[in-house]
């Protein structure tokens, strides 16, 4: 009888996880993290400075690069504070509400960045097919409308997200499956019915493919409009405008396609292939995309060093 009330206690604490089987390590393998989470708060704030102080750069393109910016900080700041403490303190004890929380604001972050890689991309829409209306178009204030918008939409997206997680029973299971919490991973723990939140969870990851659709979408347009322009270098140059983005497309959305393929398909997946996916995810966008548009925007480049070039002397 003891037994069984025991198994049926409600559990307050979960346990994330590192990298399994190579928790002795866990203090080396947190230099290179701890080195990528310092790269993705200099690469970004280093953007927001640039952007900030440069007044040649106060236009929609540089605007909508700050939102992607902010995203990626607010995306790293959130898985922070558990990542730390597992590799460097083996410390995989968390709160339930802490849990909640964070996995809140990385969901939110992470609608926020595909919504901000959307608007950017018929950004360079726009200003392909239309450049001498594009001015006239995206003012500031619409792009600050644009901004407030797809806030919104992102933090009503997710708020159900910690709510209904609330309402379950978390008996027998505590261990998830990453250094951090998300919600498609906290819910497999409930020993209560959680359909409401595998459904909801489906819809909120098709908002996030539907965004991708819609960034695939946009990129036919782009072509579309580029094949009209009669001088094979004027087609080179827009072209080369869309770089910077398609890079970003691609490093957002191929960890999040494959994290959600395991989650839904890949139930024997190996937990250290997981893992790694996962710290993919929120590690490797944050600190790439102020890399490829430093190095692939001249306007951005030529900026950053002429900081530097000043800061020496």
């Amino acid at each position: 009888m003891s037994i069984r009330n025991t198994s049926l206690v409600e559990i307050t604490t979960f346990f994330l996880v590192g990298i399994p089987g190579l928790e002795y390590a866990h203090v080396w393998i947190s230099i290179p993290i701890c080195s990528m989470y310092f790269v993705a708060f200099l690469g970004n704030c280093t953007i927001l400075f640039v952007i900030k102080t440069e007044p040649s750069l106060h236009e929609p393109m540089y605007y909508f690069l700050s939102m992607l910016a902010l995203s990626d900080l607010g995306l790293s700041l959130s898985s922070l504070p558990t990542v730390l403490r597992i590799f460097l303190f083996n410390a995989p004890e968390i709160f339930a509400s802490a849990c909640f929380a964070q996995e809140f604001f990385i969901h939110v972050f992470t609608g926020l960045e595909s919504s901000v890689l959307l608007i950017m991309s018929f950004d360079r829409f726009l200003a392909i097919h239309n450049p001498l209306r594009y001015n006239s178009i995206l003012t500031t204030v619409k792009v600050v409308q644009i901004g407030i918008v797809i806030f919104v939409r992102s933090f009503l997206l997710v708020l159900p997200f910690p709510l209904t997680l609330r309402t379950l029973k978390y008996c027998n299971k505590s261990q998830l499956s990453h250094s951090y919490c998300l919600h498609q991973d906290v819910m497999k723990l409930a020993c209560s019915d959680n359909r409401i939140n595998v459904i909801y969870g489906f819809f909120a990851a098709l908002c996030i493919m539907l965004d991708f659709m819609l960034i695939v979408m946009s990129y036919i347009l782009i072509l579309k409009a580029v094949l009209g322009i009669a001088s094979q270098k004027e087609q080179l140059k827009a072209l080369n405008t869309c770089v910077s983005h398609i890079c970003a497309v691609i490093i957002f959305y191929l960890p999040i396609i494959n994290l959600a393929i395991v989650h839904r398909f890949a139930q024997h997946v190996s937990p250290l292939f997981n893992v790694l996916m996962a710290n993919v995810l929120l590690l490797v966008p944050p600190v790439m995309n102020p890399i490829v548009y430093c190095v692939k925007t001249r306007q951005i480049r030529v900026r950053v060093v002429a900081k530097l070039c000043q800061t020496q002397i």
